[in-house]
Formats: C-alpha cells, sequence, structure tokens
C-alpha cells in the first residue's frame, strides 16, 4: 500500500482525528493509537491500528510517548490548545526530538489559540456555523440545517488533515524537515466549500436560502417521494438532460418550462413521481441521461448495482456486518485496503509488549510502569 512503512501516532479523540488516523492506515500507514483506557467502544474508526493506554498525568507515560515520537514519522492530536504543552508534547519538544516529525494538530479554532473562539469548546455544528457554511445550508424559511457532523469533523477536518500531513511529508522529501500542521476545523469547512463562497455571482445564486437552483428551490434539482413512499433524485441542470427528464415523465416545456415558475413545476413533478414506484421511475431512466437516480437508502447501498460493481463496500463476512465504504480513491498500483475491524479484538499485552520493544522497554520495566499506573492494562492479563 502507498503509505507502507509510515510510522503513525494518533492521540485518541472522537470523529475527526479518528478518521484522520483511519485514511492514513486504510493507505498502509502503522497507526499506533494512544488513549487512556482500552475500552474505547465509541470510536468506530479504530480499525487497523494498535492501541495502548497511557496515564498521561504521569510523567514516565509523557516519556514513553516522547520515546515513540523520535521513532515516529507523524503524530496527529485533539487536544485544545496549550493542553500538549502543559504535558510537555508541545511541537517545540517533539520536533526537537526527531526533527523530521510531522505534528498534526487537528482542532475547531486553531491550534494557536487566536481569534475570538481560540480557546472555547465547540462541535462541528458551532465550526461551520462560524465558517459561514451553515448559513448556505437549509431549506426556505426554515432555520439553518447542519448536515448532521459530516462537513467539518469529516470533510474540513480529518480529510483535509490527512491530505495536510500528506503534503507535509512530501515536502520532507525534499528538505528533511518536519514541521506543525494546524489543521482547524472552521478553515477547513470553510476551504472545501470554497465553490460555493467563489461562485455567489453566477445565476444559481442571487437569492436567500432554499431559494436558489442548487439549494431547494428548483423543480430540476430536487428530491420526489414515490409511490411507495421511497425516493428519486433530480439533478437536470443543463437543457439537454432536462429535455430527457421531461420526456421520461411525459410533459412538454410548455408544461414545464426549464427556468419558468419553479414552485409550479414543482407540484406537477410531486404528483407525477408519486403515480409510480421507485423501481418503475428506475426501469424509465436507467441507461438515460436525465439526471435521474433513486435515493439509495444508506442499508442498501452495499446491494446497489453500480456500487457492487465499482466495489464502493467491503463485502460482508455475515448478516451483522454493518455497510462499511472501502477506501477512496482508488490506486491502480498501490491500492489501500479497509482495515475495518482488523485489531479491534486484539491481544493488548502483546501489543503494548510490541510497542515497547521498539523503544527498548523490556518486560521487567513494563512491569514497573503498569504497576505504577503508567502503563494501563486493566483486566488483561499479566506480564
Amino acid at each position: 500500500m502507498a503509505l507502507k512503512g509510515l510510522k503513525v501516532i494518533e492521540m485518541a479523540g472522537l470523529a475527526p482525528v479518528p478518521m484522520c488516523g483511519m485514511i492514513l492506515a486504510d493507505f498502509g500507514a502503522q497507526v499506533t493509537r494512544i488513549d487512556k483506557t482500552l475500552n474505547s467502544n465509541l470510536d468506530v474508526l479504530q480499525g487497523g491500528k494498535r492501541t495502548i493506554a497511557l496515564n498521561l498525568k504521569k510523567s514516565k507515560a509523557t516519556e514513553i510517548v516522547r520515546k515513540i515520537c523520535k521513532v515516529s514519522d507523524v503524530i496527529i492530536e485533539p487536544f485544545r490548545p496549550g493542553v500538549m504543552e502543559k504535558l510537555g508534547l508541545g511541537p517545540e519538544v517533539l520536533i526537537k526530538d526527531n526533527p523530521r516529525l510531522i505534528y498534526a494538530r487537528l482542532t475547531g479554532y486553531g491550534a494557536d489559540g487566536r481569534g475570538l473562539y481560540g480557546n472555547r469548546a465547540g462541535h462541528d455544528i458551532n465550526y461551520i456555523a462560524t465558517s459561514g457554511v451553515l448559513s448556505m445550508f437549509g431549506r426556505k424559511g426554515k432555520n439553518p440545517q447542519a448536515p448532521v457532523n459530516f462537513a467539518a469533523d469529516f470533510a474540513g477536518g480529518g480529510l483535509l488533515c490527512a491530505f495536510g500531513i500528506c503534503t507535509a511529508l512530501l515536502e520532507r522529501e525534499r528538505s528533511g524537515k518536519g514541521q506543525v500542521v494546524d489543521s482547524a476545523m472552521v478553515e477547513g469547512s470553510a476551504y472545501v466549500a470554497s465553490w460555493m463562497f467563489r461562485s455567489r455571482e453566477l445565476p444559481v445564486w442571487g437569492n436567500s436560502r432554499g431559494e436558489n437552483v442548487l439549494d431547494g428551490a428548483a423543480h430540476f434539482y430536487e428530491t420526489y417521494e414515490t409511490k411507495d413512499g421511497k425516493f428519486m433524485a433530480v439533478g437536470a441542470l443543463e437543457s439537454q438532460f432536462y429535455a430527457l427528464l421531461l420526456e421520461g415523465l411525459g410533459l412538454t416545456e410548455d408544461q414545464a418550462p426549464h427556468f419558468g415558475n419553479f414552485e409550479e413545476s414543482k407540484k406537477l413533478f410531486t404528483n407525477i413521481f408519486k403515480s409510480k414506484t421507485q423501481a418503475e421511475w428506475c426501469e424509465i431512466f436507467d441507461g438515460v441521461d436525465a439526471c435521474v437516480t433513486p435515493v439509495v437508502d444508506w442499508q442498501d447501498a452495499p446491494n446497489h448495482p453500480h456500487n457492487k460493481d465499482r466495489g464502493v463496500f467491503r463485502q460482508k463476512t455475515d448478516e451483522s456486518d454493518p455497510a462499511v465504504p472501502n477506501p477512496a480513491p482508488k490506486l491502480s498500483r498501490t491500492p489501500a485496503t479497509s482495515q475495518y475491524g482488523v485489531g479491534v479484538d486484539c491481544d493488548y499485552v502483546e501489543v503494548a509488549v510490541e510497542v515497547m520493544k521498539e523503544i527498548g522497554v523490556g518486560k521487567e520495566e513494563m512491569k514497573g510502569l503498569i504497576d505504577e499506573r503508567v502503563l494501563i492494562l486493566d483486566g488483561r492479563s499479566k506480564l
């Protein structure tokens, strides 16, 4: 895999940092996750990672982290500004220990603590609200609607942080030096939405939220319920696609002008789509460039013909398996492999021994660390 041989330290957190670590692990990196417990069931993105638990309130634990970072390429941390510095694990310390280290700081408002919200707590909805992105999401006359925690945590957070790490690693090949990657989710979500900011003078905008071509006003860019309570997605923006859409619906341009009365045409489309089941509409539009597709339920997505042909989801080992996407994008020579479930039920004692051996800590020293509650192996077998 493309990142084989890369050693990454992931300081445990929720959502964005685990996502960043997951991407690196799927593409071949060895990711060692440092947590305060071995029972982090909330982290559903930990597959393929090694996990050790350390009590970072103890100086011996922070010394272990420093030793691990000396033999690693990347560290990712999710804490508010100043937390790692208080632990003695700030970038000034760790990059001095290892000048080639890439130190990735994934925060909400920025790692340096500057700005009005620099040291405040927040979540995805707060970050996209601050960035201006949330103001663009929502229906006419309704409150802004956050797209769950997708935009900041995962797109502007975990994914862009992984990209920043990879660019820093590429630059390291030229300079031989590490650097800090300051990945703030306010900035990341704004950057992901660059087109939405830069396109405000295009005809698709110009009105209030929910009254524009792409945000719910247009009848040709909308979802419609079908006879069986399912939905179809329509995205016939261009005239050639719109003509095929009308043909499939049995309408003429006079009955539903492309850029006529959106509300009236939407009512007409609503009634027509409710006259047939989703399967019947798929039979009409599959193979036709009308930009009409079924809204595939997430539970059915792995079995959709297109997704099966492209291998969008990993093969399930049993019916209890969730629908887990395969890594993307696909690389022709060094493809990634989903690490979902790999190592989650590992022997944590063996993992701890392995990690400690890599930094020159033997079993006898480990026993002392366990007794002092520096290395946490609660409920696990003794060395």
